[in-house]
């Protein structure tokens, strides 16, 4: 989530907050690998868990704690690379006294060693890092290698849903899920009007406060085995433009927003157009 890693503010003390909000991260997740919901179910049975949703990249928390408050039976993990927003989670989940929410302090390149085949009902992304440059594309948790990844740990009708502040994020996702194997369920310019259900995180707050959209979208893998997809697609899908830079609008001085991470591209863009209008101007008047 965002662009730059977590701060730690004063007088925060990461090893302590860690050893005091334990009780909800799971560091040895392997071992639960292909039974979450058994492992994690009320010892007296109440509330059994019956699946398992994945918030990747929880950032603090705030939608993993609103999410299991609002579904007692399923069982929401919440992964993120940043020890300081795995402490700020944690806190969460034990001040709340949950017992259907944990945090994982992992990356998407973990995921097939902590989950089993189908295990997963959902996975969320909420505002991931879109990196917008093209050398970085793979990294992005929306590209089709990644979306490739998710399918084999994903039940059958379970979801992917991307929220992000980025429309170039948004439109690049679009190019990538149908050779991954994926059916779109949704698509949205302003997830939080369309689709109120999902809970809303600090991060999406703040972006609001600054002019934001919440882009979306929502797909569930297609019946297809992974290895009967369609290879030439998914090269094509590999090679499709990969900088967001080709996804921003033609207009680019209407724009009220600017996604995180590509202002000084957008200012560039504005600046070069700008120039490029005085020099077509001034060979006109001089012809």
């Amino acid at each position: 989530m965002g662009l730059t890693h977590m701060r730690k503010p004063k007088n925060f003390v990461l090893e302590e907050r860690l050893e005091r909000y334990a009780r909800a991260i799971e560091t040895h997740p392997a071992h639960y690998r292909g039974r979450w919901t058994e492992a994690a179910s009320p010892l007296d049975g109440n509330r059994p868990l019956r699946t398992v949703a994945l918030d990747l990249g929880c950032g603090k928390g705030s939608y993993l704690v609103e999410a299991a408050h609002r579904d007692p039976t399923t069982l929401f993990i919440g992964m993120d690379v940043e020890p300081v927003c795995i402490a700020y989670a944690a806190q969460r989940i034990c001040e709340s006294a949950l017992t259907n929410a944990l945090v994982i302090p992992r990356g998407a390149d973990a995921l097939d060693q902590i989950f089993g085949a189908g295990e997963l009902a959902a996975i969320t992304l909420n505002f991931p890092t879109p990196y917008p440059k093209r050398h970085f594309a793979q990294r992005r948790l929306t590209n089709v290698d990644h979306l490739l990844a998710y399918r084999s740990l994903l039940a059958p009708h379970a979801t992917v849903t991307l929220r992000t502040d980025s429309q170039p994020l948004r439109d690049f996702t679009l190019t990538q899920i149908e050779a991954a194997g994926y059916e779109l369920r949704w698509v949205s310019d302003d997830v939080r009007r369309d689709h109120p259900e999902h809970p809303q995180t600090e991060y999406e707050s703040r972006l609001v406060e600054q002019g934001a959209a919440v882009w979306g979208l929502c797909i569930t893998p297609t019946p297809t085995p992974t290895n009967e997809l369609d290879r030439d697609a998914i090269e094509r899908a590999r090679n499709q433009e990969q900088s967001l830079v080709s996804y921003l609008p033609d207009d680019l001085e209407r724009l009220t927003y600017v996604p995180l991470g590509m202002e000084a591209a957008v200012t560039n863009l504005i600046n070069r157009r700008r120039r490029e209008r005085e020099r077509a101007q001034r060979h006109a008047e001089a012809r």
